[in-house]
């Protein structure tokens, strides 16, 4: 059944590849991702794992390093942070394109400006309409998790898809915590050995990538679209059996803590959302009727079961922990995907955006505090008086 090892998400996610028996890793360095990369190395040095592990001069490399090695059949891992993962950015289409099931964790960083070290959503949300599949773990028992998953969900033929695996920079990558780690036997039950049916082989020569008529480009386009289609499926169908072999379960799509008479929840994903708990909890403790829905999956975004599981609340606080200007509604990404989401329901649920945790801040208790307070005032009155709020700016 494995031990109980108290690790960082860093760390957590190296053990994820070593279970997977990944074949080739391609790596640059960038905080707060590195750690991964540093433990891999490790573990090649020491004879844990048996993998060929390419230093890139760039991103940009990294990622065709492992584009690749996948085409040629191998079982493939890479991963960056902030302006590394934008650095990458021409790869990852065409990775998804060829239908590769590469895997790449993300250690979320903010861009420049201000670039520095701590956890901010922005680099990965760029990157969402590529192609890959994409969620968020909030613990390192969920990284480790999470990676095992992806791997079996992008591989399947029904769906053949590279994945991004999202931890927060430092709030996960770097904060140690309880994580109990499989054994051998049971990852290879879960996860079967990788294989690609098209793979690169000189003896049957074929084109990777070519540029093509237009009239080529719909049907291909239409192909990614329906492996997408395909997801949610499989997706399910893996957190079963996960959850039996073992003994852990998550809910493929949605994490719900103290919903079940709640009247007003925040909505978000990653780390932060451990915090939103905390308060959720200590208001519960006081009679309040508040609590937090969690996201797992971003790509594909869980629009059925939002509309499903969310249209009971009077009011819900979509907090982004990313910057993107002018986008409408004044909030960010999620905010926008979830008010589209819920738009059949129309004025039922009144939506409130709030963007906090910019350039790898804290999102405090207070502030999360003050976020439940808007959100019971506006079930109370009916009334959205603003759409979004930047904290701790606007609120």
């Amino acid at each position: 059944m494995g031990k109980v090892r108290r690790i960082s998400g860093c760390v957590a996610a190296a053990e994820a590849v070593r279970l997977a028996d990944v074949d080739v890793i391609s790596s640059y360095p960038i905080r707060p991702y590195t750690g991964i990369m540093s433990e891999l190395a490790r573990m090649i040095a020491d004879g844990r794992l048996d993998a060929e592990l390419v230093y890139a001069e760039g991103e940009h490399a990294q990622l065709s390093i492992v584009y690749g090695a996948s085409a040629a059949g191998a079982r493939t891992f890479t991963g960056s942070s902030g302006v590394g993962v934008t650095f990458a950015f021409e790869v990852y289409s065409p990775i998804s394109g060829e239908r590769l099931p590469v895997q790449m964790a993300i250690g979320d960083r903010t861009l420049d400006p201000p670039g520095d070290f701590g956890s901010e959503h922005t680099d990965a949300e760029c990157c969402r309409d590529q192609g890959w599949i994409q969620g968020w773990a909030s613990t390192p028992q969920e990284v480790l998790d999470m990676h095992l998953i992806y791997y079996r969900v992008g591989e399947d033929p029904k769906v053949m898809l590279p994945q991004y695996v999202c931890q927060d920079g430092y709030f996960v990558t770097h904060i140690l915590g309880d994580v109990q780690v499989p054994d051998e036997a049971q990852v290879k039950e879960f996860l079967p050995p990788y294989k690609n049916h098209h793979i690169l082989d000189p003896k049957k020569p074929q084109i990777i990538g070519p540029q093509i008529e237009p009239c080529m480009g719909p049907p291909q386009q239409y192909q990614r679209k329906q492996a997408f289609d395909n997801i949610n499926e499989v997706l399910i169908k893996a957190h079963d059996d996960f959850a039996r072999i073992f003994g852990r379960r998550y809910d493929p799509f949605l994490e719900e803590f103290m919903t079940d008479d709640a009247e007003v929840v925040i909505f978000g994903q990653g780390a932060h959302m451990n915090t939103a708990k905390a308060v959720a909890a200590r208001l519960r403790n006081l009679g309040d009727k508040v609590g937090v829905v969690r996201l797992r999956t971003f790509r594909p975004f869980p629009t059925d079961e939002i509309l499903k599981r969310m249209s009971r609340f009077k009011a819900v606080g979509v907090v982004d922990n990313s910057a993107q200007f002018g986008i409408s509604g004044g909030a960010g990404v999620l905010f926008s995907e979830v008010r589209t989401a819920l738009y059949d329901v129309g004025d039922k649920v009144k939506t409130v955006g709030f963007v906090g945790g910019l350039g790898g801040e804290m999102i405090t208790h207070d502030e999360f505090l003050r976020m439940f307070r808007k959100l019971q005032e506006v079930a109370k009155t009916g009334k959205v008086e603003k759409r979004a709020y930047w904290l701790p700016f606007e609120l």
